[in-house]
């Protein structure tokens, strides 16, 4: 199997993944996943597409991820894993769809409108 190249966005966060046959080896940034996600919640965001298909041990997985915030770039991580993932073997497609992994979320943050203070603050009324 040769190196399996994906993309995967969130918010404004990109983040493109080399996905190659390994030991389980997830390196984020030329540095290790506990070390650059320090949370566990986001540890567990990027690891559940391979926890679900029970593909933790088997592959090598090279990450280079920019922009947004470390919210946005780890389910950026997660999409592209999980493309990866269904582009490698289309069976783990049944397993990852279900559970919303394969879905881009498309909200991105609105604009500043001028004149006002936020983007949903109201415009001043005025009755005349």
């Amino acid at each position: 199997m040769e190196t399996v190249h994906k993309i995967g966005r969130r918010k404004t966060a990109v983040a493109r993944v080399y996905v190659s046959q390994g030991s389980g080896n997830i390196t984020i940034n030329k540095r290790e996943l506990a070390n650059y996600l320090t949370t566990p919640t986001l540890q567990y965001k990027v690891k559940q597409p391979l926890m679900l298909t029970e593909n933790l041990e088997s592959y090598d997985i090279k990450v280079n991820v920019y922009g947004g915030g470390v919210t946005g770039q780890a389910e950026a991580i997660r999409l592209a894993i999980t493309r990866a993932l269904v582009a490698i073997n289309e069976e783990h497609k049944a397993v990852l769809k279900p559970e919303g992994l394969l879905t881009r979320d498309p909200r991105m943050v609105e604009r500043k409108k001028f004149g006002q203070k936020k983007a949903r603050k109201k415009f001043q009324f005025s009755k005349r």
